[in-house]
């Protein structure tokens, strides 16, 4: 077990040190901030949207490995994703890491995503797991407000 333990980390580290998707889109449909004051996580995320669907995404930002990781993968999941099935995402990421569901078939659902299921079990950490997460949804929603997680 602490060997898969050990995997998990390496990629959390890895997406964090060097996440994918890093940098600004020419001519995003969306631009939304995000910041989680309680560990100083900042977020810019851009997306384009064409008939319902994440043609291009990336994000731009600074805060610790857990912020960066889940947003670097988070890119890489929803890029030409529809903005239905994303939001399908962020509801099953949201409940396996704030609700704690660990059920074998939702992990399985949500792939690399899953490598973020430890951070269930430290709630301040949370906030850092689904920052890109609630800012996507507000992007997606046409929110005009900068996304806290206070």
């Amino acid at each position: 077990m602490s060997d898969i333990r050990e995997l998990y980390q390496q990629l959390i580290v890895e997406h964090g040190r060097q996440p994918r998707n890093f940098g600004q889109l020419a001519n995003p449909t969306v631009v939304k901030l995000g910041h989680n004051p309680l560990c100083g996580d900042e977020l810019s995320l851009y997306l384009i949207i064409e008939n319902d669907v994440i043609v291009d995404v990336k994000f731009e930002g600074r805060g610790c490995a857990i912020s960066m990781a889940s947003a670097s993968l988070m890119t890489q999941a929803i890029k030409g994703m529809s903005t239905e099935a994303a939001q399908t995402l962020f509801k099953q990421f949201y409940e396996v890491v704030k609700e704690h569901n660990h059920d074998p078939e939702l992990l399985e659902k949500l792939g690399k995503l899953s490598v973020l299921r430890g951070v269930s079990d430290y709630p301040a950490r949370v906030k850092c797991a689904t920052l890109a997460w609630h800012t996507l949804q507000a992007g997606l929603a046409g929110d005009n407000k900068a996304i806290s997680t206070e």
